[in-house]
């Protein structure tokens, strides 16, 4: 099969290659999915299960891209659940061959099915994003109705999401980014949109929860907005700084079978849109990593196969 890989930690972009790769092996309790629409973390390349298994042993050439869309190829031993030919989309563990190939072999528990009236396009551009901004706003941000929510990368691919979360649960939105997001922000429900290049941040005054994608001086600056008893969380680097009064949280996404499912419902419904920024083919991978390669709203797809 045909797939991304990496060999070269020290290459970064330039390491990745279009090139052929034995058929992945299904593991017990895995699936094989033939995969038709894949997404990525322009930063995974620097995350140490790119290099290395559960072991910390080297595992190169390595598949990058962890979210994905396709068709079940193949049933693991004790796989249930699942039936070849079915439509699914979900995460590919972090620390195995990902979802830039033609064909990957993932845990049947990471993913779900997939209706035939949803894209696998729009698939794929769900896993990360979507649980992610679950994850933040009500497992470790507990978001209630009528709260006031700070949401940092408001037009990108998990703040979109997080965007409509947060306005169907009821909370107040302040929306962030560059300029030229602002539209998206507020079309999808933010209250407000601060330009991070050119308004004050610290006028905004408090709010209940900061989710941020960010890092660096906006995570700093943010923790002393949180009111007292309310929550900071990132997903970008341990905070240093904790709100006073209040938490600070850094966490991982986790992949949850059940909570795509209601996910991807609320796709089918009209109350959830992911924004699909650029498709390309597998060749034109390793080109959309690249940090200097054009900048798109939304979530880059790369498409193996068509629908």
């Amino acid at each position: 099969m045909q797939a991304i890989t990496v060999r070269d930690r020290d290459a970064g972009v330039d390491g990745l290659s279009l090139t052929d790769m034995p058929y992945p092996h299904a593991a017990e309790n895995d699936v094989i999915v033939r995969v038709h629409a894949a997404g990525f973390t322009p930063g995974e390349l620097d995350w140490p299960g790119t290099w290395s298994d559960r072991s910390g042993r080297d595992r190169t050439p390595s598949v990058p891209g962890h979210e994905l869309s396709g068709v079940v190829a193949e049933l693991g031993y004790g796989t249930t659940g699942l039936t070849v030919g079915q439509r699914v989309f979900g995460l590919a563990d972090w620390t195995r061959n990902g979802s830039l190939a033609e064909y990957a072999g993932v845990e049947a528990r990471n993913l779900a099915p997939l209706p035939a009236d949803v894209s696998h396009t729009v698939a794929a551009a769900l896993p990360i994003s979507g649980l992610t901004a679950w994850q933040g706003l009500f497992d470790h941000g507990r978001l209630t109705t009528g709260q006031t929510v700070l949401i940092h990368g408001a037009a990108g691919a998990v703040g979109s999401i997080a965007v409509q979360l947060a306005r169907e649960a009821g909370a107040r939105v302040i929306g962030t980014g560059r300029a030229a997001g602002r539209d998206t922000a507020l079309g999808l429900g933010a209250d407000t949109f601060v330009d991070l290049e050119n308004d004050r941040l610290e006028e905004i005054g408090e709010v209940d929860l900061v989710l941020d994608v960010l890092g660096g001086d906006i995570l700093e600056r943010s923790t002393a907005l949180v009111r007292a008893g309310g929550t900071l969380v990132t997903v970008a680097v341990p905070p240093r700084i904790q709100p006073e009064n209040g938490r600070a949280v850094f966490f991982v996404v986790e992949a949850d079978r059940v909570r795509l499912a209601d996910l991807i419902q609320r796709v089918r419904d009209g109350r959830l849109k992911p924004v699909v920024g650029d498709v390309r083919p597998l060749s034109e991978a390793p080109a959309a990593f690249a940090p200097g390669g054009r900048r798109t709203r939304g979530k880059t797809i790369i498409q193996i196969a068509e629908d």
